[in-house]
């Protein structure tokens, strides 16, 4: 694993994470940051070489066309925000998805994504989404999966609420009806996190509380129903697993993306 800019001593392709934050301190205290969190939820790539390339540090960002696949990070921080780290990691997004490369976003990075193409983030007019909650697939994916519904873990204030052109919505919950999105022939949005598992959520609430409390919402309630969500955190695996086979086989990996198959 190692940080863009410095020496890798690895071939690409590699995975690369943009990092737009970090995790609650006791998070970062007891499992690491967001990248750690991604990779120990992707065992199946462990091998793989992972590189971290924290945006909010970089005047420049590189071009990324020979990355394997780019993950977006979450972030406490709100797009809403445009701060010129936002703006430039959006532009760069962009001209990704452009490229076709693999591209997925996880909550913040979701949104950063959807700002970036041309749709609107704002405050989720339904209020703070927080814990393990049913999600509906409500088309089968090759990144999301078969349709159905299962438990996702979440915590967010903001939403895409406004979708950009030529996004198709994949899969729902109860207070966000954009949580997951494919923008682009391989670019997929999730709103929730599928590198949290209950232990990490646990801290989140623990974290929240006040907030929680203060908004009307019931933590106790939150907090015992909270669950792992490993439907959801394959949606990692099988976003690489398709990068990686478009690196191998360009054209059976194409057609299936293209036809929306489940891989």
């Amino acid at each position: 694993m190692g940080v863009w800019g410095e020496p890798m001593g690895v071939t690409p392709p590699a995975i690369v994470v943009l990092v737009t934050g970090d995790p609650i301190a006791e998070t970062v205290a007891t499992r690491g940051g967001f990248l750690e969190l991604i990779r120990a939820a992707a065992p199946a790539f462990a091998d793989t070489p992972w590189v971290a390339c924290d945006v909010r540090v970089l005047d420049v960002l590189p071009d990324l066309t020979d990355a394997l696949g780019v993950i977006i990070t979450g972030s406490p921080l709100s797009v809403t925000a445009q701060l010129p780290w936002m703006e430039r990691t959006a532009a760069r997004l962009a001209e990704l998805v452009r490229a076709e490369v693999p591209v997925l976003g996880i909550c913040f990075g979701h949104q950063l994504l959807g700002h970036a193409l041309g749709g609107r983030v704002a405050p989720n007019p339904r209020g703070r989404e927080m814990g393990s909650v049913p999600f509906t697939s409500w088309v089968g994916d090759p990144v999301v999966g078969e349709p159905g519904t299962w438990p996702v873990n979440t915590t967010h204030l903001d939403s895409v609420v406004e979708l950009p052109p030529g996004a198709r919505v994949l899969g729902s919950t109860a207070l966000e009806p954009h949580a997951a999105v494919r923008f682009g022939p391989r670019a997929w949005g999730v709103q929730h996190h599928p590198e949290i598992d209950a232990g990490v959520l646990r801290q989140y609430i623990h974290a929240r509380r006040p907030a929680l409390l203060a908004e009307g919402l019931d933590a106790e309630a939150i907090e015992r129903d909270v669950q792992d969500a490993p439907r959801a955190a394959a949606v990692l695996e099988r976003f690489l697993r398709l990068a990686s086979d478009e690196r191998q086989r360009p054209n059976s990996a194409l057609a299936e993306a293209a036809s929306g198959s489940v891989v």
